[in-house]
């Protein structure tokens, strides 16, 4: 397999092509995509969030688990109902929803185990985007327009708006302050966020629920991955609530299948009961070696509160009830749907994949894994296939599905939503295989092979 990188923003992905082409490993680029993406894709993420890797060293394959972990304390959330068209979905934020962050502990435990460069290179490509300010892209402008109650409250307010209404496609989103964050983070490592400077700011955010304490006593965890069977491909992932082990297995094959029978049985197979509305992004490097690494990191939707001079967006995972699950005590980490997988055959990994996209996830990753795993497609034409999410209440269809299958879902008595264009509801897959990558245009992605 040829070295590339996929992310969701087209200056976090020309970031891991040049750590690659400077020699770094699929870690460091990784490393340097996700900071990357907290300047350019703050609308989908940032530096406070919680995240899941997948890595393979070229003999071993590894989980990381950093994801935010719930705080010794607890405080009152605030609601916000937002409204989307017809439907209002009410979201619970505030500086009492932050969990504990674990995107930056987790990043400095990539670098250490397999990284290769110095970690203030890995940061610098995210100084200067944040030194510059970054044009934002259509699919991010629509997305903060959707948000723009919540991300015009405080500090968001002068970040996100100009002239009472959201940045627009192509206007520069300034973050001055995360100049001075990542400064913190370069110098510090990561620990800044755990016992620097980044710490002592967030301990002194009025309404936080979690102490210096908790802040020092929060780990990354590695883990085994859990492998399903696919299309004659052995998949290495993460279970819990991401689903993923569980769908793939009993798949259905769809190569040989007619258009419309591929659609119905894509709805049959991929029907969920949840709606969820956590942002997320994905990133993906494989290097010259082999060695791969696949991360995605979310914030939730954003608590509304930011960390005072340094322009970072609290998380609210603590609110996101869509990962709500089990009775969770301080220090345990919080469950949540991602699923950044790699495949193998028998001549080795085949494809490096992660996707974001809350509920949508699973389905945006399955879909993309069969097309390039069944379907013989290349990574672009593989993302790039009209997408239908399927609920018990509505099929939500993007235009391109074929029509014969939606009148037949219609005549069986099921609700089925036409959307006018692609849209990053689907959510997005980024990707590097054997015959290309791709990044996915529903959040403006890009995808580079060296």
């Amino acid at each position: 397999m040829r070295p590339g990188v996929a992310a969701g923003h087209p200056a976090t992905a020309d970031i891991g092509a040049e750590i690659l082409a400077d020699g770094g490993t699929a870690a460091d680029a990784v490393v340097a995509m996700a900071l990357a993406s907290c300047v350019a894709e703050t609308v989908m993420s940032g530096l406070l969030a919680g995240c899941h890797a997948v890595v393979f060293d070229g003999s071993r394959v590894m989980n990381l688990d950093g994801f935010a972990a719930v705080p010794s304390g607890r405080g009152d959330l605030v609601e916000l109902p937002i409204s989307f068209g017809d439907e209002l979905v009410v979201y619970s934020i505030g500086p009492a929803s932050c969990a504990v962050p674990g995107f930056p502990g987790a990043l400095g435990e990539l670098w250490e185990r397999l990284g290769r460069l110095p970690w203030p290179r890995l940061v610098e490509p995210a100084l200067l985007l944040a030194r510059r300010g970054v044009p934002l892209p259509e699919m991010h402008a629509r997305s903060l327009e959707m948000l723009g109650e919540l991300y015009s409250l405080g500090r968001g307010g002068d970040l996100f708006v100009r002239e009472g209404r959201t940045l627009r496609e192509g206007e520069m989103l300034d973050q001055p302050g995360l100049v001075q964050a990542l400064e913190a983070l370069s110098e510090e490592g990561a620990a800044s966020v755990y016992r620097g400077s980044l710490a002592e700011a967030l301990v002194g955010v009025d309404g936080v629920v979690f102490t210096a304490q908790d802040l020092l006593e929060y780990r990354a965890r590695w883990t085994d991955p859990v492998v399903a069977a696919f299309q004659g491909h052995r998949v290495t992932t993460r279970g819990g609530l991401s689903g993923v082990p569980e769908l793939l297995p009993q798949f259905p094959r769809l190569a040989e299948l007619s258009e419309t029978e591929r659609v119905l049985a894509l709805v049959s197979a991929l029907e969920t009961p949840q709606i969820g509305g956590e942002h997320t992004t994905n990133m993906v490097a494989v290097d010259v070696h082999g060695r791969a690494c696949v991360l995605t990191h979310s914030l939730g939707v954003g608590a509304g509160t930011w960390l005072p001079g340094f322009d970072a967006q609290l998380n609210n995972l603590l609110g996101e009830s869509d990962i709500a699950h089990g009775d969770p005590q301080p220090g345990d980490h919080l469950e949540s749907r991602m699923a950044p997988s790699l495949a193998f055959d028998d001549d080795g990994l085949a494809l490096a994949i992660g996707a974001a996209g809350a509920t949508r996830l699973r389905t945006a990753l399955a879909t993309v894994l069969a097309g390039i795993l069944d379907q013989a497609l290349d990574p672009e034409s593989a993302v790039a296939l009209p997408r239908i999410h399927p609920t018990l209440d509505v099929v939500d269809a993007e235009p391109g599905v074929d029509e014969k299958a939606l009148v037949e879902l219609e005549s069986r008595g099921r609700t089925v939503r036409r959307w006018e264009r692609f849209h990053h509801y689907f959510g997005a897959v980024s990707c590097v295989g054997r015959n290309g990558a791709a990044g996915d245009p529903r959040r403006s992605g890009k995808a580079i092979v060296l």
